[in-house]
């Protein structure tokens, strides 16, 4: 048997053999009455977790962490060419607020190429300070030299707490960089709050699609990583007289490791982009049919919108998941969502009551789609939408 950092106190063992039926993998046996471990254990600590007796213990290794050395909030401020990402003014917004509770700073960090005008604005958006990694060598993303930035920095600066945007850089970025610094991440956050006891990030995601709402913490190492929805908090405001220290630090790039060589890239638009849509149409099972999603078309284009649709409409098959709106689609905010045929299942309600204006139309009077409206309609869908659009279309001939 190798050396593993997993044993067992036969004085503790009580031989009930719950671990050996416990372990899925069927790396634990029975011997003489006491459990034996096998090489090929993975150390998942099932069977620690099903001993009555903690007989079973696996030592972790690694340095132990001074949580006291640790302090403020970070910010990754993701940026593309020089735009940031609308995600991080909301990152500001939470980072603030999440900051003040602690009484620590906010601090924010920024990797790119010619960032003058993306920190002219982000500057301005509530920070105490940023950290700027400008060299030519980083204009486009590459997991390898962005993560080895994100990691020196922060063994070097020490947040209790690091923010990164549930985007596609942000998704390839955190785990990354939570594996080089031996942390743990909480992905695809929609809620981030602090204890006040322990003063620990409580990080919210949905799980086991969309049906339950996990709370995460992370008690044993620093920083605690969150990647976070975009369009789930709000935006910090813009405060012209913000103080904020800009440090800007020298870039060596060729001691950063960087495995990839892009050759060439181009801009994909995508076909389907409901999150940033001021109005969005969306279709539930309330429709029928997958027909139904061409009058859920035309209510949108007559609007100048977006179609969305709900979980059970994409599980059917009647329209793709980029359309889908709720924990286990997109999240998203617009000025006008109108509902045509969604029940309103809490699923759904999670990702789109904070539209400013939302207009429901169900048969089912009793629906929960209701209770978040702004404007409803009952009555069937196919005689309510194509008079709406009738009338729209009218509208716009006598402007």
């Amino acid at each position: 048997m190798s050396e593993q950092p997993i044993s067992v106190d036969k004085g503790k063992c009580i031989n009930c053999t719950l671990c050996e039926n416990t372990c899925a993998f069927g790396s634990l046996v029975m011997e003489e009455g006491y459990p034996r471990i096998l090489d090929d254990c993975r150390l998942c600590g099932e069977c620690v977790t099903a001993c009555p007796t903690k007989a079973i213990t696996i030592e972790k290794e690694g340095a132990s962490v001074n949580f006291s050395d640790h302090s403020g909030i970070l910010v990754f401020a993701e940026q593309w060419k020089g735009k940031v990402h609308p995600v991080v003014y909301e990152l500001f917004g939470k980072g603030r607020e999440l900051a003040n509770q602690l009484e620590e700073k906010l601090s924010a960090v920024i990797i790119g190429n010619e960032l003058d005008e993306a920190l002219s604005e982000l500057k301005l958006r509530g920070a105490d300070k940023i950290f700027v990694f400008d060299h030519p060598g980083l204009e486009d993303f590459r997991d390898d030299p962005y993560s080895a930035i994100l990691e020196n920095l922060v063994k070097e600066e020490k947040p209790s707490i690091f923010l990164i945007g549930a985007t596609s850089i942000g998704r390839s970025l955190g785990p990354k960089v939570a594996a080089c610094l031996e942390t743990g991440l909480t992905a695809d956050c929609t809620s981030l709050d602090i204890d006040p006891e322990s003063r620990l990030l409580l990080q919210t995601r949905p799980t086991y699609g969309g049906n339950i709402m996990a709370t995460i913490i992370c008690t044993n190492t620093r920083p605690q990583i969150a990647t976070v929805r975009y369009k789930v908090m709000e935006e910090a405001e813009i405060v012209p007289a913000n103080e904020c220290e800009i440090i800007r630090r020298n870039v060596t790039i060729s001691d950063l490791p960087d495995r990839v060589k892009i050759l060439k890239s181009s801009p994909v638009k995508d076909q389907v982009s409901i999150i940033d849509a001021e109005i969005i149409v969306s279709g539930g099972k309330g429709l029928g049919d997958q027909r139904g999603f061409e009058l859920i078309q035309e209510l949108a284009e007559a609007l100048g919108g977006a179609v969305g649709a709900s979980r059970p409409t994409v599980d059917e098959g009647w329209i793709d998941y980029p359309h889908q709106v709720g924990l286990s689609g997109r999240t998203v905010r617009p000025r006008i969502y109108v509902a045509c045929g969604i029940s309103g299942a809490v699923q759904h309600l999670a990702g789109m009551k904070t539209s400013d204006v939302i207009i429901a139309i169900n048969k089912d009077p009793e629906a929960p789609i209701f209770n978040v409206a702004s404007l409803g309609a009952v009555g069937d869908l196919y005689e309510i939408i194509p008079r709406l659009v009738n009338m729209i279309k009218e509208r716009k001939k006598n402007e």
